[in-house]
């Protein structure tokens, strides 16, 4: 079982909406660190993907300092160091896309959405 939830959606590479909702899950506390990460065929298996895919999803994880391999252990889960801007814009871009096509849709102006985004961004007390 996945220790973190995903839905899967057409029109965007697989292997970026896993790695997304694995940092996803990290952020929101799924994902803890030391929590055991499912191997590549179990998370092929799970989500149905092809091994080549889990095989660059658990990459890119490891590449982002999310995983870590442990001899006899598997992969585990670690709290990274805040990756650079470029990688974390790029987690961000495709849901921003989809946010952006929206708000064009609605005839949304950058400055009509920029107080939402700024009052959204603002923790919740």
């Amino acid at each position: 079982m996945l220790p973190f939830s995903i839905q899967l959606r057409d029109g965007e590479p697989v292997s970026n909406q896993i790695v997304r909702a694995a940092h996803r899950a990290f952020a929101d506390g799924e994902l803890k660190e030391g929590d055991i990460f499912p191997s590549m065929r179990a998370l092929a298996q799970e989500l149905r993907i092809s091994p080549t895919t889990a095989f660059k999803v658990v990459q890119e994880l490891k590449d982002l300092g999310y995983l870590v391999s442990r001899p006899g252990v598997g992969m585990v889960v670690q709290e990274p160091q805040i990756p650079p801007l470029d990688q974390r814009l790029a987690l961000l871009e495709p849901s921003a896309r989809r946010f952006l096509a929206e708000a064009r849709a609605l005839h949304l102006t950058p400055e009509e959405i920029e107080p939402l985004l700024r009052k959204l961004y603002e923790p919740e007390s």
